[in-house]
């Protein structure tokens, strides 16, 4: 006489399976899947946001170049500010691999102010700096309203604002009618920046040309700040001869620096604090699963007759395991696809109201999708032995 051979369930009889369970209980569903949403939804945002934020920094660093440094003068051996000497532009220009040198000029004295009228220990924080012509190209600035000084404006009172600047004496454009107080002396307003990301000094400054400067605003000719551009392949040799170059009798008080370092350094800081967000993520995603474990548990109770009929029907304690099984990880990865989209839309979201571009790493949806997985075999694996455990006549006997 042959034994009886189990039917097999195959994998759309296990969906069909699993499904019909959550179906019966909607909203206890919903919820349960929800937990597991909101953890991947974070976690696919974080990575995106700070992965859009990079794409950012990279396109910004291509169009603006890595082979801009600064030189500008530190501290003498007593502790007193230094200074650069008034050829240290030219003797820069000398060095070979470089191919564009500027350089601007703090006016101590002088501050900037929209009205007469200001206290002068209101400064905003704005700095008054003369400049070369040359400038814009150096550091890769555009002017955002009105235009640059030429020959003709840097010798007069005509000043340029940086973006900042403009927007604290709240002057929104530039013509003969806008003027501002520089020092003593009444400069007007020809032109605007657009923010200046290798140059942030200069977003707070007010600009004017340095023989206007000399001849207004007592300025002692002396540059401040020196950018240069070099090439590529030789940014480290120029930077490690610019001090000396600069100022060859006290190299030692001259501070270079390379702006896309800094740039470079706060996308660290941010890295590191993604790091955190995901943590957060992760611990959203661990409560996730442990509402999905709990409503498995809630549903062996409540189907203790469900089960014992299967079994006196013929059905094995490895089918109905795997039945609970599946019905966890179908519940984990519908919270999983809805956590990843949900997570996509506000990484596009976010990144369109900054003017970045979205970017969703294809590693982060699929291991958030995994992850769901992971969280719902585990969730899951508990109940569904627990469901197997049970004998057919404990099961029909439940209430």
């Amino acid at each position: 006489m042959n034994a009886l051979v189990p039917a097999r369930l195959g994998a759309a009889d296990l969906v069909r399976v699993g499904g019909a369970g959550l179906r019966t209980r909607p909203m206890r569903a919903f919820l349960s899947a929800l937990g597991i949403a909101i953890g991947i939804a974070a976690m696919v945002a974080v990575v995106g946001v700070s992965t859009s934020s990079r794409a950012d920094l990279e396109r910004t660093l291509e169009a603006l170049g890595t082979n801009l440094l600064t030189a500008g003068p530190g501290n003498d051996l007593f502790g007193a500010p230094a200074t650069l000497p008034t050829e240290s532009v030219a003797m820069v220009e000398r060095i070979g691999p470089v191919t564009d040198v500027s350089a601007t000029g703090r006016v101590a004295d002088a501050r900037v102010y929209r009205s007469d009228q200001i206290p002068e220990v209101e400064t905003n924080g704005l700095l008054a700096l003369a400049t070369r012509l040359d400038l814009l190209s150096t550091v890769g600035a555009t002017v955002a309203r009105g235009t640059w000084l030429n020959e003709a404006t840097s010798r007069y009172p005509a000043v340029v604002l940086g973006s900042a600047a403009a927007q604290r004496l709240g002057i929104g454009t530039a013509g003969e009618d806008v003027r501002v107080l520089v020092g003593d002396e009444w400069f007007t307003v020809v032109g605007i920046l657009a923010p200046v990301p290798l140059a942030p000094e200069l977003d707070v400054a007010a600009l004017i040309g340095w023989p206007a400067a000399e001849s207004y605003v007592d300025f002692d000719g002396l540059p401040t700040t020196i950018y240069t551009r070099a090439r590529e392949s030789a940014v480290p040799a120029v930077r490690d001869v610019l001090a000396a170059t600069a100022n060859p009798e006290a190299p030692s008080e001259v501070k270079v620096s390379r702006p896309s370092d800094a740039l470079a350094a706060k996308q660290a800081a941010d890295r590191a604090f993604t790091g955190l967000l995901l943590g957060l993520g992760a611990v959203a995603l661990l409560v996730g699963g442990v509402g999905v474990a709990n409503t498995m548990v809630i549903s062996v109770l409540e189907r203790r007759a469900e089960i014992g009929l299967r079994r006196s029907l013929g059905a094995t304690r490895g089918q109905v395991r795997v039945q609970f099984l599946a019905e966890s990880l179908l519940l984990s990865l519908l919270g999983g696809a809805g956590g990843v989209a949900v997570g996509t839309a506000v990484t596009a979201a976010y990144a369109t109201t900054q003017g970045w571009p979205t970017v969703v790493p294809v590693w982060a949806m699929g291991g958030g999708l995994a992850a769901t997985l992971f969280i719902g075999a585990v969730a899951g694996l508990y109940p569904a032995v627990r469901a197997a455990r049970l004998s057919p006549t404990e099961a029909l006997a439940a209430p």
